[in-house]
């Protein structure tokens, strides 16, 4: 049974988001590697170090660091039931101030998707991104052609507000992104 810890961040009816730890690499690294193929097109080129302990030692230290500072919270996700390891979330970027913005990042193991975790996953780092790190403007984007994870935004209140050109270096080259944003007090009203 999956116990509690302190690096969670959010809890729902069937997850768990907390930073990483030591001990989630074995599992971490078989996933990332058994779903490979079905996340390259929408990823970044990996060089060969990627799933090497000792980078996700680093990934770790990244991460406490970052929320310690209140700069990101680089996340995975958990099944509550079993403690199993599904995928992993990122708000990245934050800022406070006058702009009170950050972004969001995504992945799931090719086997856990079409059942509705990354929406619980995704809807609970939005709740505490606007309650919690008082975050006003939380943007996403994603390659035009990827039709889940735009309906996964538009299904949980992101709004589409245009395209960025050469936006990220994805499997190898520059990609155009389309833009999409969520707002704590959103006054844009419906986009059919």
């Amino acid at each position: 049974m999956f116990r509690r810890r302190k690096t969670q961040i959010a809890q729902t009816e069937r997850l768990t988001l907390r930073l990483p730890e030591a001990t989630d690499f074995t599992e971490w690294a078989d996933l990332r590697r058994d779903s490979a193929e079905f996340l390259a097109p929408w990823e970044p080129v990996r060089d060969g170090a990627y799933l090497t302990r000792r980078s996700f030692q680093n990934r770790i230290i990244w991460a406490k660091r970052s929320a310690k500072d209140r700069r990101a919270l680089n996340m995975l996700i958990f099944r509550r039931d079993d403690g199993c390891l599904i995928g992993g979330i990122t708000l990245d970027n934050i800022q406070g101030g006058v702009s009170k913005s950050c972004t969001v990042g995504y992945w799931m193991g090719e086997s856990f998707t079409r059942q509705g975790y990354m929406a619980e996953a995704l809807n609970a780092s939005v709740q505490h991104a606007f309650t919690v790190l008082d975050i006003s403007r939380i943007q996403a984007g994603c390659l035009p052609e990827n039709a889940p994870s735009r309906a996964l935004l538009e299904k949980s209140g992101f709004k589409y507000e245009g395209v960025a050109q050469s936006y990220l270096q994805i499997a190898g080259r520059w990609r155009n992104h389309v833009l999409y944003a969520n707002l704590r007090r959103d006054r844009r009203g419906r986009t059919d």
